[in-house]
């Protein structure tokens, strides 16, 4: 466990049990999320490969345009 885990947890356990409750629900809810989104993007790799290789391709034709986020 790394020093800046130790430390939230030992600042959580002076805190009362109901609050105690309400922050390791949502730590293992964040865990469960982030192992989620690892099994995802586990199986998505080869698409995003196929669709990063197209962009690029398209790129180097000159079919694309640089744009800012407010031009989208």
């Amino acid at each position: 466990m790394t020093a800046l885990l130790e430390q939230v947890f030992k600042k959580a356990s002076a805190l009362p049990a109901d609050i105690q409750d309400i922050l390791a629900a949502e730590f293992l809810q964040e865990i469960e999320w982030e192992s989620q989104w690892d099994a995802t993007l586990k199986k998505t790799q080869d698409a995003l490969g196929k669709l990063t290789m197209a962009a690029m391709a398209e790129h180097k034709n000159g079919k694309t345009e640089e744009m800012g986020f407010d031009e989208l």
